[in-house]
This record gives structure tokens, sequence and C-alpha cells, in this order.
């Protein structure tokens, strides 16, 4: 019997250490483990021990014997890795991480930031080091797009905050919530009082389509309908028009996939997770039966992972649509699909789009349906959405890579609702250097770097602000464990200014500014009052979701 990891998969690579028999890949220093959907279990070496089941921070891993039908390809999904890459064991000790020595007294790091890269930061400053940590969120919750990213049907994904709570609880991590860096307390400040500061702020902002009608009414980015969803207090008050019959999602990344799976699935199901009450009441009476989910270059080349992609088989309720015709490749993606060294991800995606053109399908069910090479022309309607046109394209090879151009074919769709999701962006952060055509702050491993190329003295980067938004929540552990690398390098080299504040000095001036500052006792009686809200109807939580109720619950009125 083998260990199996499945769908939820974070990619964090907390298992891989942890196992005996180093039979989990890719590994961080591997190449395939930038571009990997998932960690993978090699069956034939994997000894049942179960060390990987307790490092996992997401519930991901499972024994052979206890996958549910839901889960039960991922067994040979795992198999089919490790065929293209036998295992290569390499049971050599690894070197230990540098810590700095004793007598050059507490790091003092201050994080902006409570998403999931500021986290693994944290974390990985308080495991290397005598420190100090200050974490400043503008929200009164940490956890960023755990909280307010991850699909409330996805809940095993938001237990990578257990981990981070587990290892916040000394006071040697302190927290600043509802405190906005810029507003309550300078860059500045924050270097006087630190030796170092972290900026992990990720990519705030979303791409935008650059088509007529962009802007009407009904056309909205994928990133407010799913903060409205998970209770974002800067969205609660969000409207969305259900009352149409289809909906258009332009983009088929794993953020699509999820929009498309809480407009279809019953909202019964959806209750018994930590969505919005306003969403859910709006999900009740939501007319929507048919979500189109546009792609603008072929099914092999498809955004969503195929982990994802296979899940929507076991939606309830709902069939999965593609038309066969969607399916035909050129010489090109055939060959690509045939070749030995193809991996098996792609493989899988590819097949599991032809079980979905296969199917049976039942007309009572609600749809998906995938569209690929289409792109969208324009948002359609006088006061608000009604359609959307689109323009089909070919695939043509450039720089050995496949390029969608448009071709004279259009078409078009009656729709209410419109929803992009083509990517996110990062916003300049103030005071720090920002490169527009990346949309990141320059930064070589982690140093953020002036207009000269030289490092900034005490200010660092991690997570989508300092390589761009890709990658899945867990791939920015390895990415702050970088940052820290470099950061106790330079705390060891003496290349950091000491601070002229200590905690007592940061605190008072942070509570003349901002009265209303959350910290670790607001944040868990928030936690609490939301955790005991969602017992009597068998939910995780109900959340909270706007500042007002966040700040009274705080102070312990709810």
């Amino acid at each position: 019997m083998a260990y199996v990891i499945t769908q939820r998969c974070c990619n964090d690579a907390s298992c891989v250490s942890e196992c005996p028999v180093d039979c989990i890949r890719p590994t961080p220093d591997q190449p395939e483990f930038a571009t990997t959907e998932m960690l993978y279990i090699d069956p034939d070496t994997c000894i049942d021990c179960g060390a990987c089941v307790d490092a996992c921070p997401v519930e991901a891993i499972f024994s052979e014997d206890d996958l549910s039908a839901s889960l039960a390809r991922f067994r040979d999904i795992n198999a089919d890795w490790f065929k293209r890459h036998p295992l290569e064991s390499n049971l050599d000790p690894l070197s230990s991480p540098v810590r700095p020595p004793k007598d050059l007294g507490t790091l003092r790091v201050a994080i902006v930031g409570a998403g999931p890269a500021a986290c693994y930061a944290a974390d990985e400053l308080l495991r290397r080091a005598d420190v100090q940590v200050e974490l400043f969120d503008r929200l009164p919750t940490p956890w960023g797009l755990v909280r307010a990213g991850v699909a409330p049907d996805h809940p095993g994904t938001k237990t990578v905050a257990n981990m981070f709570e587990s290892a916040f609880r000394r006071d040697t991590l302190q927290y600043y919530l509802n405190v906005e860096v810029g507003t309550h307390i300078t860059h500045e400040e924050l270097l006087a009082h630190h030796h170092a500061v972290i900026y992990a702020v990720g990519a705030a902002s979303d791409r935008r389509m650059g088509v007529p009608g962009e802007d009407l009414p009904g056309s909205h980015s994928a990133t407010e309908f799913v903060a409205w969803y998970n209770g974002h207090p800067d969205f609660a008050d969000r409207t969305f028009d259900l009352s149409g019959e289809r909906a258009v999602i332009v983009g088929n990344g794993n953020v699509a996939l999820d929009v498309a799976r809480v407009l279809t699935v019953d909202p019964d199901e959806l209750a018994e997770t930590d969505i919005a009450d306003h969403a859910l009441e709006a999900l009740r009476n939501s007319k929507i039966r048919e979500v189109v989910v546009l792609g603008r270059r072929g099914p092999l080349q498809a955004a969503y992972t195929s982990p994802e992609f296979l899940a929507l088989a076991h939606l309830r309720g709902v069939d999965v649509v593609i038309d066969p015709a969607e399916l035909e490749l050129d010489p090109t993606g055939r060959a690509l699909l045939d070749s030995p060294d193809v991996e098996p991800s792609l493989h899988l995606k590819y097949t599991l789009a032809q079980e979905f053109a296969a199917a049976l399908r039942a007309d009572a069910n609600k749809r998906i349906v995938f569209r690929y090479l289409v792109s969208p022309t324009a948002v359609t309607g006088t006061d608000r959405v009604e359609g959307l046109e689109y323009v089909h394209n070919e695939l043509l090879e450039e720089g050995g890579q496949p390029v969608a151009r448009a071709t004279e074919r259009t078409g078009s769709l009656s729709t209410s609702l419109v929803l992009r999701s083509i990517g996110y962006r990062g916003e300049p952060v103030p005071d720090l250097p920002f490169d527009e055509r990346r949309a990141v702050v320059p930064n070589e491993h982690g140093r953020v770097t002036g207009a000269d190329g030289s490092p900034m003295t005490g200010v660092y980067v991690s997570g989508w602000i300092k390589r761009g938004p890709r990658g899945v929540i867990g791939s920015n552990r390895v990415d702050a464990e970088q940052t820290v690398e470099v950061l106790i390098a330079d705390f060891i080299a003496g290349k950091l200014v000491a601070p002229s504040g200590d905690r007592a000095a940061l605190r008072a001036l942070v509570e003349q500014r901002q009265p209303d500052l959350v910290d670790r006792v607001g944040w868990r009686v928030i936690d609490q009052a939301e955790r005991d809200a969602g017992k009597p109807a068998g939910r995780p939580r109900v959340k909270f979701t706007t500042r007002v109720d966040l700040l009274q619950a705080s102070k312990g009125g709810v």
C-alpha cells in the first residue's frame, strides 16, 4: 500500500523533507518544480509510513486504500509521473541552513502583507533566527487569498492557515492588522523600527481585456466576484446580475473553474462552506443555467491544471460540455501529444477533455461549456451587458511557442454577466521602485534593487510582487526561503542598520495613528466568533463581511 497526493496539493513541498525514503517529486531544486501542477509519490518506493500525511498543510495526502471515488484516479496520476520521471533517490543529508550568531542579537523584521507569501516568510524567519516579526495588513484579518481567494468548496486548501496559526502562537510574532502602510505608518518608519522590511503584498489588480464595452454594468473581473463570494470587506456590497440563464467567463485558468463551479453547483452544497451569506442568498436566487468558459488557445494550452479539470467530473447536477470539434489538433499539437517526452499532466488534460466531450448529459443539469481558440472582441449592450462578441483564433508557432492569432471567423453569445479571468497584476508599492512592464518590484533573489541596480538596504520582497502572479499557494514557501536566506546573509554580514525604535515604541506609534489596530487577541476573538456562528448550521465559520462588524467583533461585541 502506498500514499497518494491528490487534487488539493498546494506545492509547498513540506512533505518532501519528511519522507524517509525520498520518494516525493519534484523537489524544489529540480527544474520540474517550477512548472509542476502538483507533487507526486512514487508508489514503488513508498513504505507506507505516513510521515508525509502529517507534514501536508492542506490534507492532500491519502492512503491509496482510503481514496474516495472522486480521488481514485490520482493513484494512476502519481504513478504515471514516475513512468516519465523515474525516481533517482538522493538520501544524502541536506545541509542545515545558516543561523545568525547569537552575539548579533535579535533580528527585527517587519512583513507587509499577511497572505501566504508573508506567512511563509514569517515562518521561515521564526525557524531560522532569534527574531521578532511584526506582520502588517490593511485588512482586520490575516491569511490574504487563503481567506478571500480560495473557493469555499475547497476547504482542505484553506487548512494551510492552521499551520500558520500554530507557528505564530508565540509573542515573537505580533499582528498589526487593520493597519495600512503608507497611511498609518510609513516605509521609513518601518525601517526605523526594524533591521529589515519584507513586502509580500501580492498582485492586487487584474488584467483587462481591452475591448469595447468592458466597463458596462454586468461586466466584472473574476477577482471582484471571488472576493464578493468569499466575504472580502472591500467587496461585500457589490452586486452581480444573476438573472440571466448564461454567464461567460473570459479565461480558463483555475480561478475561472472556481467561478464556474460556484455559479453552477447546488447552493445547498455551498451552504455547508464558509461562503459569505450575502453570496449564498444571491446564488439561491440565481437563474444561471449555463456558464461558458472561453480560452484564447487550444485544449493543450489551457491554463487550468488537470487536477482541477478532473474535479469537474464529480459535480452533482452539472454537465461539462465540450464540442468534439474543439479538440481537433493541428499537426504540431498532435506531434506534441504523441511525443514520448510529453508530460503526463498534459496527456491527462487532453484525455479528460475527450471524456467530457463523449459524456452523456442530462437536460435537467446545469452546464459548464468550454470553448477553445476564441478571444473576446467586444462586450455588447446599451445600458448593461447583453452579449459578447468574439473572434476565432488559430495557433501559430513563434519562438518555439504556440501563439493565438485572430482569423476572420467571428461569433457572439447572449449573456447578462461577463467575468474576465485573464490574470493578475502587481501594483506599485509606495517608496519602492517598480517595473511597470513586469508589474513587480525589481529585485535580485528578493533584495529590492534601486534605479542603479544596487540593493536597497534592508528592503526585500517575496511572493507575487517579487516574481509575478504565477504558481499556487505553496509556491510561496520556496520563494520565501530564498528571500529569508539573503536577508539573514545580509544581517550576518553587517549590511543591515540596527533599528532606533523598539517594539514598545512601534506599538505606541501605530496605536496613536490607528486606534482600531487589530492585534493577535483581536484576531482570535474574530476567529472564534465566526466559528461559533457557523456551528449551529454545521459550517466551518460564518464570516463577518464588513469592517464595522469585524472591528466590533475584535473588541468582543457580536
